[in-house]
């Protein structure tokens, strides 16, 4: 069994799940009301700059600005650093004025509370190439290892450039490795025409306009899944499959005989159980398959994933148990990361090895079960404290985010006051209330379970309140209070 797309489309929605194996490992949506920005060029203004942050924000006619670094922006003389990132060689104010008008594209979604991300380093992709607009360099996937292959499609895309003659720049994509010299011709010619209209429509539109869209998921999946062997794309709408085939007749023909159809009467995303996975890719908890369970818990700053033993108590010794249950995490826990798309800084606490040699295998497992992750990443060695720390790139909200919101009793806490310790919080209320005004009698509201608890097991410690203060106390239950609400009224 290899690798296979499921794709679900409604006209508000369409899911997109790629499973290796018969195990769903990532899953991509986009909503008709909130279609991502990666990738869409817009015309915008700069509205503000700001000096000590060395950025800009722009409007590009969304709620909030957008933000650009002066690193994301082309200056005149551009300067590459060892490691391929832009540096910008003058701060932000001489490069950026207010009120300037500039063509950008999204990097990074507007994500919680930050606004979208922008570069002016504009790049267009197709199946074989990216454009790079007027910047004539040439630059071959890092995932092409073989340098006969490296030296011949840069000697190829170099004669094209030249043949050409137009000022812009391309990045080669893995799946070049395989292309004929004719069908990256066609895509050097394909991505000229597209930026030729692209340049013409920001010509023509006001600031705060897109100028250029990204294409729609289920388009956008062929066009990115570069390198990929797949097996079957299995699509549940028969308007979508026609579009899909119409797009891969040009652009991915070795696909379209994949692609197929999928009229069963039972929901698509119900094979493989892609549904059930996905409920579970909301829970903290993730259960192994050895009886040991790993524990997901994001926060603002970072992700951290604890793995215990759990049920599993192994057969031979504690090491030996140890080293199994971490060697099973490590390729549960890069599974989970594409799943639930975390990104940012990612804690692991692997149970402690004693080992160095078990050390260095769950390592290299981990590292090997990130080759097949699209995300970039970085991770550091395992450190004295038995953790391994890394990164992981992500444009998009991680799924949690995109399914689900804060709840809205416990604010997105996680927890909440005990009802012991709210009936303590209303004795105190009371006694204030008691003693800074006159009243005949008091009313409290509360939640079922807190006025329960008030009547039973806390009667005691009412009547004795009531005698202390002189004033009769009476309960009434709100059944939209949560746990935590309560009011006391003087009657």
């Amino acid at each position: 069994m290899g690798t296979e797309i499921l794709m679900n489309v409604t006209p508000q929605e369409t899911r997109v799940a790629l499973v290796e194996n018969g195990v769903l490992v990532e899953l991509n949506m986009e909503r008709a009301r909130r279609r991502g920005l990666v990738g869409n060029i817009y015309k915008g203004r700069v509205s503000r700059v700001l000096p000590g942050m060395d950025a800009a924000f722009v409007d590009i006619g969304l709620e909030r600005a957008a933000f650009l670094h002066a690193s994301d922006v082309a200056p005149v003389e551009r300067e590459e650093l060892p490691n391929g990132d832009h540096k910008p060689t003058e701060p932000i104010q001489r490069l950026l004025r207010e009120g300037q008008e500039i063509l950008v594209q999204v990097i990074k979604d507007p994500i919680g509370s930050k606004g979208a991300r922008l570069t002016t380093y504009i790049t267009v992709p197709s199946r074989y190439l990216v454009l790079m607009p007027n910047n004539p360099t040439v630059g071959v996937s890092t995932r092409i290892e073989d340098d006969n292959d490296r030296t011949r499609l840069k000697g190829l895309m170099e004669g094209l450039l030249a043949e050409k003659g137009q000022g812009h720049g391309f990045i080669v994509r893995t799946a070049a490795d395989v292309a004929s010299e004719e069908a990256i011709r066609n895509d050097v010619d394909f991505l000229h025409k597209l930026w030729h209209s692209i340049s013409e429509r920001a010509g023509s539109v006001a600031s705060g306009s897109e100028v250029y869209m990204d294409l729609p998921l289920a388009i956008r999946v062929l066009r990115d899944m570069v390198g990929v062997e797949l097996e079957k794309i299995r699509i549940d709408s028969r308007e979508t499959i026609q579009k899909v085939l119409e797009f891969a007749e040009i652009y991915v023909p070795e696909l379209v005989p994949r692609i197929e159809h999928y009229p069963g009467e039972r929901p698509i995303f119900d094979l493989y159980n892609v549904e059930d996975e996905i409920q579970k890719a909301l829970e903290r908890k993730v259960e192994l398959k050895s009886g040991g369970y790993l524990i997901f818990d994001q926060t603002e700053a970072m992700t951290t994933i604890d793995i215990n033993t759990g049920g599993f108590v192994g057969h031979r010794n504690l090491e030996e148990t140890i080293f199994k249950t971490n060697l099973e995490a490590a390729q549960a826990i890069v599974r989970q990361l594409r799943l639930r798309n975390l990104g940012g800084i990612i804690i692991i606490d692997f149970i402690d090895m004693t080992q160095e040699e078990h050390k260095r295998q769950v390592f290299r497992a981990l590292e090997k079960a990130l080759e097949k992750d699209h995300a970039k990443s970085q991770l550091c060695e395992v450190s004295p404290l038995g953790l391994v720390e890394m990164t992981r790139k992500r444009t998009r909200e991680s799924l949690e985010r995109l399914l689900c919101e804060p709840c809205p009793t416990c604010s997105g806490r996680g927890y909440l006051k005990s009802a012991e310790t709210v009936c303590y919080e209303m004795f105190r209320e009371i006694m204030r209330e008691a003693r800074q005004f006159d009243a005949r009698e008091l009313l409290v509201l509360a939640s079922q379970t807190v006025v329960d608890l008030l009547l039973d097991e806390e009667s005691a410690s009412v009547a004795q309140l009531q005698e202390f203060i002189g004033i009769p106390i009476r309960f009434q239950v709100e059944s939209l209070y949560t746990q935590e609400q309560f009011d006391v009224v003087l009657l």
